[in-house]
C-alpha cells in the first residue's frame, strides 16, 4: 500500500512513470545509482545512432571527432559552470587526477594531504605521484559529523611548510556528504599550496559544480547523477600552468594548446562525450534540475527512514546516520555491528546480496563501521525500498547473527 508520507512516483511530462525512461532490469531492484549511473534510453538511443554513424563512414567520422568534441564540450561546461575553454572531456573522475597528477612536479619531502574521507583510487594515485619524487602523502581524519567549521579547522591545523598539494573531495564517496572545498582551497592558497577537488559525485548534485568548488582544478563524473553514458567526465582548470596538462593518449592533437589537444584521442569511442549534453537536457526538460535535486532528497529522506526503521528494533543505536552537509540524494544507514567493517567486506557484502536477492546496493565502511549508502534517482519508488526491507533486512540480521523472532542480539 502507498505511503501517503513517500513522494509518489514521478512521471514524465507524456504521463508515463520515469522508470519506464530507464532500460533497467525490472527484475532487479536498483538503489545504487551513484556507483555506475544509469542511461535512460533516449540517451542510449542517441549514442547508438552516432556509433552506428561512425560505423558506416568511418573516414568522415573520425576525421572530424575534434569539432564535435568541440561542440559538445561547448554544450556541456555550462552545466557545471564552466566555460569551454577551460573543460576538456576525459573518461573518469580517476583518468583526470591521473592528468593532473602526470603534470605535477614535486620534491623529495614535499607533502599531499588527502582525506580519510577519499576516494581510494584517487587516494592511489596520491601515492604514486608521491613516490615518484620521494614526497609523502599525510591523511586529514575528519569524523563523520564534522561541521564545516571544524573540517576547515583540521586542514589548518594540518598544512606545514612542506604541504604543497591538497586532494578534497566536493562530495565524499564513502559518507556522502558535501565537504567545503572552496574553504579548503582558500586556505591552501594563503600558504601557495594547490588543491585538486574532486567532484565525482558533483555534476547535478550541486549546481554550477565546479564554479562553487574552488581549488587549481575540478573535476567530476557526468556518467553518475546527469545520466550520461559510462565514460564521460570533466576536468575543469584556469590554473596559469594549465597547458602542461596532456591527455592520456598522445594523438596528432599534441601540438594544439589545452583543451584543444584533448579534443582528439585517435579512434576512442567518442560518443561517450557526444551524447553527454541530450542526457542533461533530457532531465532538464522533463523535471528541471533544480527540481530535480529536490525530488531526489525527498525521495532518499522516505527511503532511509523506511530503511532505518526496520533496522531499530536490532540495536542500541539509530542506524539513521544524519550528517552535517548531505547530498540530495544519498543517505547513510548504519549497519549493525560487525558488517562492513572494511571496504573489502563491504563490497563482498554488495555482491553477495546482488547474487541472493537480486536488490542493487552500495554498502561502505569507515572507521571500522559499515553503511548502507542508499542512492537514489528520478526513477526509485517507494517499492524500492520495500523491496529493500523485504528481501535485504532479513540477510543483513541473519548476516550480523541477530535472531529476529524474539529481537534479541546475540552477536
Amino acid at each position: 500500500m502507498p505511503d501517503p508520507l513517500f513522494p509518489a512516483p514521478l512521471t514524465l511530462k507524456s504521463g508515463i512513470r520515469a522508470r519506464e525512461a530507464w532500460p533497467l532490469d525490472p527484475e532487479v531492484v536498483h538503489l545504487n545509482h551513484g556507483s555506475f549511473g544509469a542511461v535512460p534510453s533516449t540517451v542510449v538511443a542517441h549514442q547508438d545512432a552516432l556509433r552506428r554513424r561512425a560505423d558506416l563512414s568511418p573516414v568522415e567520422w573520425f576525421p572530424r571527432i575534434s569539432e564535435r568534441v568541440r561542440e559538445a564540450r561547448e554544450r556541456t561546461a555550462p552545466f557545471v559552470g564552466a566555460r569551454p575553454d577551460d573543460s576538456v572531456f576525459v573518461p573518469n573522475a580517476s583518468a583526470a587526477a591521473t592528468v593532473v597528477y602526470n603534470a605535477l612536479q614535486l620534491e623529495a619531502g614535499d607533502e599531499i594531504l588527502v582525506t580519510d574521507q577519499g576516494y581510494g583510487a584517487i587516494t592511489m594515485g596520491a601515492e604514486r605521484l608521491a613516490r615518484r619524487f620521494g614526497a609523502t602523502v599525510r591523511t586529514v581524519a575528519l569524523p563523520l559529523l564534522a561541521s564545516d567549521d571544524e573540517v576547515v579547522e583540521l586542514f589548518a591545523a594540518a598544512l606545514t611548510p612542506r604541504t604543497r598539494l591538497i586532494v578534497v573531495d566536493q562530495i565524499t564517496s564513502p559518507t556522502a556528504r558535501v565537504l567545503p572545498t572552496r574553504r579548503i582551497a582558500d586556505l591552501a592558497g594563503e600558504s601557495g599550496v594547490r588543491t585538486l577537488v574532486d567532484g565525482a559525485h558533483a555534476p547535478g548534485l550541486i549546481a554550477d559544480a565546479a564554479a562553487v568548488a574552488g581549488g587549481d582544478w575540478w573535476f567530476g563524473n557526468l556518467h553518475k547523477w546527469p545520466c550520461a553514458p559510462r565514460g564521460s567526465a570533466l576536468l575543469v582548470t584556469t590554473a596559469p600552468d594549465r597547458d602542461e596538462l596532456w591527455p592520456l593518449i598522445d594523438s596528432w592533437a599534441a601540438r594544439e594548446p589545452y583543451p584543444e589537444r584533448f579534443d582528439t584521442q585517435g579512434t576512442i569511442d567518442a560518443t561517450t562525450y557526444l551524447a553527454t549534453p541530450t542526457a542533461i537536457d533530457f532531465v532538464e526538460s522533463e523535471f528541471g534540475w533544480a527540481a530535480a535535486r529536490v525530488a531526489m532528497a525527498e525521495i532518499a529522506d522516505a527511503g532511509a527512514e523506511m530503511i532505518a526503521e526496520a533496522l531499530r528494533p536490532y540495536g542500541d543505536e539509530d542506524p539513521l546516520t544524519p550528517l552535517p552537509s548531505p547530498v540530495p540524494s544519498m543517505r547513510l544507514v548504519r549497519l549493525p555491528l560487525g558488517l562492513g567493517a572494511s571496504r573489502e567486506e563491504a563490497d563482498a557484502l554488495r555482491m553477495d546480496l546482488l547474487d541472493a536477492v537480486g536488490v542493487e546496493t552500495a554498502f561502505t565502511s569507515f572507521r571500522g563501521v559499515g553503511y548502507f549508502r542508499l542512492s537514489a534517482h528520478l526513477y526509485t519508488e517507494q517499492s524500492d525500498f520495500e523491496a529493500f526491507v523485504d528481501r535485504c533486512v532479513p540477510q543483513i540480521l541473519n548476516r550480523a547473527g541477530i535472531r529476529t523472532a524474539d529481537r534479541v542480539v546475540v552477536s
